[in-house]
């Protein structure tokens, strides 16, 4: 199997709720995109959604900035891929027209790829089909040059990828929690072996379990939001003999449970798209990009994943 690589997620920029974003951590932001592209790190992820309260849109517009500023061949070698969400008010073939507008606007005049944030299938139906229609539109249109949707399970996944075929159009990517602490994609039938099976891309949001799976030894829980804490709280007691068998396959490597959590990710086939914030955060991804978990490694890791007795939230938009 080949291993993919590694995208940067900027779901924190601009996020007050969980991650305490504020205004004075843009420049460490641009320094952190600075030294992704330092790193080759490519695909950077979004969405319209993304800023909370009067930082609405904020991801969007700190990338765009930032990608704006890089010499255009460097900005060529990028993939700027942003989510529109499927608000109630957004209905029909052209109710993402405006946000994307939009979304084109903040991100500087350029979006590579735009997806689907998240799957109607459970409460609206009827509204998601017409809506991928309109994201497919802007592929044929040449507004946008590829399609992805997240958050869909592999019943759904193969219907709206049939859909997209008789029209034409490839599916590029699926973006779903997963980690090791939401191991649910790897099960039999599950959506991971539907992906490989359409030639579709696998990207892994939340591989680092909003950091659980990236503490560092007697790290504590300062600067933790009150939802993180609570999670840490709840969560972590029971993570032991995971961080334990973690810490032990990065050793050799001189790997951080980070980098050991992202090639978890990498060795089943998806590429993992961590929240950077720091640009010490680049070094774990540096890091995980210079080796490979083995395959008996792999299996150790998912038969502690899977025992564990509680594992992170599932996605409440999350289609079957």
């Amino acid at each position: 199997m080949t291993h993919p690589g590694i995208g940067v997620g900027t779901w924190a920029w601009g996020n007050q709720f969980l991650w305490g974003y504020n205004p004075s951590q843009d420049a460490e932001l641009e320094a952190t995109f600075r030294a992704a592209i330092a790193a080759d790190l490519c695909l950077f992820d979004t969405a319209d959604s993304y800023g909370t309260g009067r930082f609405n849109g904020r991801s969007e517009s700190l990338l765009g900035r930032f990608a704006s500023a890089l010499p255009q061949q460097q900005r060529d070698k990028l993939c700027l891929a942003t989510k529109l969400a499927p608000f109630p008010w957004r209905l029909g073939r052209v109710g993402y027209r405006r946000a994307f507008e939009a979304s084109c606007q903040r991100l500087g005049g350029r979006i590579d790829r735009v997806q689907l944030h998240w799957s109607t299938a459970r409460y609206a139906p009827w509204q998601e089909l017409p809506l991928i229609d309109g994201l497919a539109d802007l592929v044929v249109q040449g507004l946008v040059a590829e399609l992805g949707v997240s958050n869909m399970g592999p019943r759904r996944l193969r219907q709206v990828y049939a859909h997209l075929a008789n029209r034409g159009i490839r599916l590029v990517s699926l973006q779903v929690q997963f980690s090791l602490l939401a191991p649910e994609p790897i099960a039999p039938g599950g959506i991971l072996e539907t992906c490989r099976e359409l030639g579709i891309e696998v990207l892994a949001y939340s591989p680092l379990a909003l950091g659980l799976l990236a503490r560092r030894p007697g790290e504590g829980r300062e600067g933790l939001t009150g939802t993180r804490r609570a999670l840490f709280a709840r969560l972590g007691p029971g993570l032991g003999e995971l961080l334990a068998s973690m810490q032990e396959i990065g050793a050799p490597h001189g790997a951080s449970l980070a980098a050991v959590a992202l090639n978890w990710c990498r060795a089943h086939g998806a590429m993992p798209i961590p929240g950077l914030r720091r640009p010490a955060q680049v070094a774990d991804v540096q890091a995980a990009l210079g080796w490979q978990l083995q395959p008996g490694e792999r299996d150790a890791l998912d038969q502690l994943a899977l025992a564990l007795p509680a594992r992170m939230p599932a996605n409440p938009f999350q289609s079957a």
